[in-house]
């Protein structure tokens, strides 16, 4: 498993507005986000009780979520009524089109400073990239298990999300092979792979210009179930994704 290329923090939006992509490692996400490590370690444990998702089309039963959504401006951040999550078939062939309601993200972490800070540095890189502006933000808590014999990360395939920005902290891995992340450009054939191992580190992506995929989890060892947990953030100006009325 390919280890990736690691961004150091002070070159982050140049790399952002030049390939397209950086992954930064858990320290310097600890710096950027202002939060300690020991405290971003702490968080993970909330994925412990995520239900399970009730709207995987391909018969799977590997997904666990929760979902919540914000509008940041600046240092403001605040949450947003809970919503379905939409998406259009262009962006997501698997499951566009359809309004999922997922079990909202505990409003006790959602409160938390930890979860905040992570929220405005991830408006600031948005900003960055695109200009100072309010963002639409859609947090996405996922836990991909083996109980199937293979989790899928990413069942649409390679895609964009229809966003500006894309955020993916990998949470934990525990008792599995796989789970490769693949990065390419859109409107080319140039691409990297490699393996997200270490808790808590991130991988930013302009969702303009690249796509992007993770490859499916097996277990370690026939008999256990291991499981993959990140956190997804995206990011887009002008407003949410909803379905046309």
């Amino acid at each position: 498993m390919p280890d990736p290329v690691l961004t150091p923090l002070g070159e982050l939006a140049e790399r952002l507005r030049g390939p397209g992509y950086a992954v930064l490692g858990a320290p310097d996400v600890a710096r950027w986000s202002g939060v300690p490590l020991a405290e971003l370690q702490a968080l993970s444990e909330r994925w412990s009780d995520l239900p399970a998702d009730n709207y995987l089309r391909d018969g799977g039963h590997y997904r666990r979520r929760r979902h919540a959504s914000y509008r940041i401006d600046g240092e403001q951040v605040t949450p947003v009524p809970h919503r379905a999550h939409w998406q259009p078939v262009d962006y997501n062939a698997l499951h566009g089109g359809l309004e999922r309601w997922f079990e909202p993200i505990d409003p006790a972490l959602c409160a938390s400073p930890p979860w905040l800070s992570m929220l405005r540095a991830l408006g600031g890189a948005a900003s960055a990239l695109r200009g100072l502006q309010p963002w639409f933000a859609e947090a996405h808590q996922f836990r991909i298990d083996t109980t199937d014999g293979i989790g899928r990360p990413t069942p649409e395939g390679a895609h964009r999300d229809g966003v500006d920005l894309v955020a993916v902290f990998l949470v934990a891995r525990a008792g599995i092979k796989g789970g490769e992340t693949r990065v390419f450009d859109a409107d080319g054939p140039a691409g990297i792979r490699f393996t997200l191992t270490e808790p808590w580190s991130l991988m930013l992506l302009d969702d303009a210009r690249v796509i992007h995929e993770s490859t499916p989890i097996q277990p370690l060892e026939a008999a256990h179930v291991g499981h993959r947990d990140t956190l997804v953030v995206t990011l887009r100006r002008g407003g949410f994704q909803d379905p046309p009325r």
